[in-house]
């Protein structure tokens, strides 16, 4: 029964535990089948006092309750669900049953009341909870239970059986001495049932008590009562027929007192398709829906459009009011204020208003029960303001709009606006500035749709200010919005102003929570996960999550996924200004640098997990205080891909202020995973801004190793020329330091550098050197990542045998972590120098296991070369149709992730297919694409291997005169370079020249060209 928290099974109670459990379990039951978050139950349990320790103090009361109700408590990205079934649970059989009361016949309605009040046995959760407990949901459950006692002590009295009230009501009066209805309805009874004495007694009883306690009379009813009764007036209720209700009002005034529509109103389907289930499925039930989401986000808008559009499904009329839960001029309404606005504005007399909120509580239920009403509350503040004017009448609807998270209504639907997407930007912009201004600039545009961020209210700022001005352009807004110094400015207009949509909601936090919020608006890049903002707001983890669930609560600040958080760009505009003026810039700088330093260690901790590599040493950070706990691979390769850009910024945060070295660590650490996943964009941009402040603070580690980097970066987007003279800068640096580790790290991508432009000896020398350093320091993940370079080039030199040497001595020396994607690499070139020599089993089974292990790991640049050396390696099995296919597949890769580095090769080795299959027109196309992007790169060796193959097509495809040209400059190449192909290009060029007699079969001789 309601009362004190009780588990009953087979009739006999369980013990539940101490008075945490019980309130941690009370509130699961409440809410039985919707989420309670951490932070309800955090303030249930402690109000606004709550331990360091909270949430660890409710997972271990969850762990308990689990045990005691197994299979039953769901955990959530916030909380925590419960799930039984409602008719075991005391407070929702009482509901159901209260509720099929509302509206049935006067004898119906009393027998289902008293049996929903057999439910109750005292006041919940006592013994438990808090102050904030009692206010947000004992409060309202006890105002229930008295509104069922009333109802029934009505619909009782209706009947005649006042004996029965007076027994019921005699000690529940006792215990709420000012409970005004109560005491009308007892002293009622008393009449009725011909006590006259003790009806006078119990009036003079309450009387005095008033008076004494709080030092006022009666209201008007009791009082009239009174007087009724001392002039022996003949009772005047409890006449009706036994199945006939009483009518609580006959003056109801039908009204609609909805706002006006936009008649551009924009978006909002979806949201606006839940609603109308709401209509459709209302049934026999009261409906209650309640919009959430962030200032400006168009709550109003949406509720009163939907309102309009629903209207004629609710005759008894259309309600509105505003609550004022969030204004600058006002505080919220009270509930109190609020039902009497209301009451009055239904056609009941002012002065038949009562004082109390629980007498117009009552009244107004009564007033509106059997109608079919749709009530808007606009702008409410919280539950406790909102519980007591939510429709009870079944077919009715009340909709609620709050800035944040409205918990405590039992059955609610809730909708959450978020941001308008870019289509649905454009066409608010369209409505109101007519379809052609829209057309005429479509890039402009949407430039202003990004710029607004989706935000309702900021679109319909601009578009007021281009209405008033025909004369401005998409274009000229744009570049006005792009200054952030000004953007909020820009965005205001008479009646109408984002920042002070966002100040509503700023000023509504308590002083904890505007430093929160203040600090990380000034966060490093766009998001920041949970540690990073511990971090930022210089607390545990624990203390750092409390608060970002409560902004996102008030929709402040949202989660895009579990412990992830970002802020509206908008809201960091006005962060951005606010936050120094507020805290100081010596606290947000502080604060922002912990939060670079997170990114610095924790990045630290990444790359080595993803790969071997010549690592700068350098001390960790003295802020040190916070680093996610990465372990594997696939830890790092996530933490990456989440704050990839937020790196780039961290970079540029260290290279503005005074940590120069900091940023070309920062840049060397994130290096490979912007290599890995085709970010290069963010590896130049982040390696030329930390070259530019080594350059200014005359680092020359800093400058060696981020010229590595950028070497690195064209390297991989072809670029060979440059990537060498980069390397050889390195070089030169490292040289005069002395540094014998940079030395190793810059002579191995110069190996590789030098591999792919054809100049195989220095290739070989560099890549030897390095490995030679790698065995004498004793580091074999180094000497296994060169014997993998050296497996590469001699591979390239066709000479196969000593590639699989060197692979086999790079898989040898791999361990640990470095061990698989040691294994991709080596596989791959394993896979090919079988497929040369005629093992096509093994080289389909390196090729597979090297193609699983590189998506496996992410290694894009290696799933490239693998699918190229399947496209030979199906060629050489003579499946034409499948090698291009890989070919392709190669191609495609490379343009998705933005490595270029094998265009020419793969380009190549796809004309040599088709030539192979015959489509001579197409390995033409595909040959002097190929040809054109190795001489523009400079690729040697690749250049006189596309020469040679597109010199070898038939005279129809390749005149004589051009291949002889094409064939002699592949002589030329291959002759400087000391390659075998040397003489192969000799006899092709003698068989095209003139009289040399009919050409062979160009397939004959190309297929052996491996």
């Amino acid at each position: 029964m309601l009362g004190p928290i009780t588990v009953w099974d087979g009739g006999r109670p369980v013990t539940v535990g101490g008075p945490r459990q019980r309130c941690v379990l009370g509130a699961l039951l409440v809410h039985l089948g919707r989420e309670v978050t951490f932070d309800q139950l955090i303030g249930y349990l402690w109000s606004d006092d709550p331990p360091r320790t909270a949430r660890s103090v409710i997972q271990v009361q969850i762990s308990h309750l689990r045990r005691l109700l197994p299979d039953t408590i769901t955990t959530t990205s916030g909380g925590y669900v419960l799930d039984v079934d409602p008719e075991s649970v005391d407070l929702h059989r009482f509901r159901r049953l209260r509720d099929r009361a509302a509206g049935a016949p006067a004898h119906e309605a009393a027998r289902l009341l008293e049996q929903s009040l057999r439910c109750w046995r005292g006041a919940p959760f006592s013994g438990v909870g808090s102050e904030h407990l009692a206010y947000s949901v004992v409060s309202p459950l006890l105002e229930e239970r008295w509104a069922a006692v009333t109802a029934w002590a009505e619909h009782a009295l209706a009947l005649g059986r006042a004996g029965d009230v007076v027994a019921r009501l005699t000690p529940l009066t006792r215990g709420e001495p000012f409970r005004e209805r109560l005491h009308h309805l007892l002293i009622t009874a008393l009449w009725h049932d011909n006590d006259r004495a003790k009806a006078l007694t119990a009036y003079e009883e309450f009387r005095s008590g008033l008076v004494e306690e709080l030092g006022v009379d009666p209201g008007a009813d009791v009082m009239d009562l009174h007087a009724r009764i001392l002039r022996e007036e003949a009772p005047t209720v409890g006449r009706a027929a036994p199945d006939e209700p009483a009518t609580v009002s006959d003056t109801y005034v039908v009204r609609n007192d909805l706002p006006r529509d936009l008649p551009d109103f924009t978006g909002r389907e979806q949201d606006l398709i839940r609603m109308r289930d709401l209509v459709d499925g209302g049934g026999d039930r009261a409906q209650v829906c309640v919009i959430t989401g962030s200032g400006g986000e168009g709550k109003t808008t949406t509720a009163v459009h939907f309102g309009h559009e629903a209207a004629e499904h609710y005759p008894d009329g259309q309600l509105f009011i505003d609550l004022y839960g969030y204004n600058t001029d006002r505080g919220p309404l009270s509930a109190s204020s609020a039902l009497g606005a209301l009451l009055r504005a239904v056609g009941v007399a002012p002065e038949a208003v009562p004082e109390s909120l629980d007498e117009r509580s009552a009244l107004w239920r009564a007033t509106m029960a059997d109608r079919r009403v749709m009530l808007i509350l606009d702008n409410t503040f919280n539950v406790a303001q909102a519980s007591p004017l939510v429709l009870s009448s079944p077919g009715s609807l009340t909709v609620i709009t709050a800035r944040k998270d409205i918990s405590g209504l039992s059955g609610a639907q809730f909708v959450s606006l978020g941001m308008f997407d870019e289509e649905s930007s454009l066409e608010l912009l369209s409505k109101v500035l007519g379809a052609s201004r829209v057309e005429d600039e479509p890039d402009s545009a949407r430039a202003i749709a990004r710029l607004c961020g989706g935000l309702p209210l900021a679109l319909r700022v601009v578009a007021g200010r281009m209405l008033s001005r025909p004369r401005w352009s998409f274009a000229h807004v744009a570049r006005r919005l792009s200054e952030r110094d000004r953007r909020l400015r820009e965005l205001q207009v008479e009646g109408q102003s984002v920042e002070s949509a966002i100040d509503l909601s700023y000023q509504s936090l308590n002083g904890e929570q505007r430093h929160a919020f203040l600090i990380l608006g000034m966060m490093i890049g766009d998001t920041v996960d949970l540690t990073g903002a511990a971090a930022l707001l210089g607390t545990s983890v624990d203390e750092a999550d409390d608060m970002l669930q409560e902004l996102v609560g008030m929709y402040l600040l949202s989660e895009p996924q579990s412990d992830v958080y970002r802020l509206h760009d908008l809201i960091k505009d006005f962060c951005r200004i606010r936050a120094e003026p507020v805290l100081g810039e010596e606290t947000v700088e502080s604060a922002r640098l912990s939060l670079a330093h997170y990114y610095l260690d924790t990045a630290r901790r990444g790359a080595d997990l993803l790969g071997p590599r010549v690592a700068e040493e350098y001390e960790s950070s003295a802020h040190r205080t916070h680093r996610s706990d990465l372990s594997t691979r696939e830890d790092a390769e996530r933490w990456f891909s989440l704050h990839h850009e937020n790196l780039a910024d961290a970079i540029e945060f260290f290279a503005s202020g005074d940590f120069g070295d900091h940023a070309w660590r920062m840049a060397d650490l994130v290096w490979r995973f912007y290599a890995l996943r085709g970010h290069m964009a963010l590896l130049v941009s982040s390696h030329q801004r930390a070259l530019q402040v080594s350059e200014q603070q005359g680092s020359g580690r800093g400058r060696a190793v981020t010229l590595i980097g950028l070497g690195i970066a064209h390297y991989i987007s072809g670029r060979f020329g440059e990537a060498m003279d980069l390397l050889s800068q390195a070089r030169g640096i490292l040289v005069g330091l002395d540094d014998s580790m940079g030395i190793l790290r810059v002579n191995a991508n110069l190996g590789m550098v030098y591999e792919r432009v054809g100049r195989f000896a220095e290739s070989a020398e560099a890549i030897e050197e390095a490995l030679e350093h790698a065995a004498a320091i004793g580091n074999t993940d180094i000497e296994s990542l060169q014997w993998g370079n050296l497996a590469v080039l001699r591979q390239s030199l066709g000479q196969y045998e000593e590639a699989l040497h060197c692979a086999g001595q790079a898989m040898e020396r791999a361990s640990g972590p470095d061990l698989e994607e040691t294994a991709a690499h080596t596989r791959r070139v394993m896979g090919e120098a079988r497929a040369a020599l005629g093992d096509t089993e093994g080289a389909f089974a390196d090729l597979g296991e090297a193609l699983e292990l590189s998506t496996k790991l992410s290694l894009a640049g290696n799933r490239i070369y693998v699918h190229n050396s399947l496209g030979k390696a199906h060629r050489l099995s003579g499946n034409w149709e499948r090698s291009v296919e890989e070919h392709a597949a190669a191609l495609e890769l490379a343009d998705a992730v933005g490595d270029h580095s094998g265009d020419a090769e793969i380009l190549t080795d796809l004309g040599i297919t088709y030539g192979a299959a015959g489509r001579n027109d197409e390995a033409a196309r595909a040959l002097d694409k190929a040809l054109a992007l190795a001489e523009e790169r400079e690729e040697q060796y690749i250049s006189a291997k596309a020469a040679l193959a597109l010199g070898g097509l038939p005279a129809p495809v390749v005149g004589d005169e051009r291949a002889c040209a094409l064939l002699t400059s592949a002589v030329r190449i291959l002759t400087d370079l000391d390659l075998a192909d040397a003489e192969r290009a000799r006899r092709e060029l003698a068989r095209r020249s003139p009289g040399a007699g009919a050409a062979r079969s160009w397939s004959e001789e190309t297929l052996s060209f491996e």
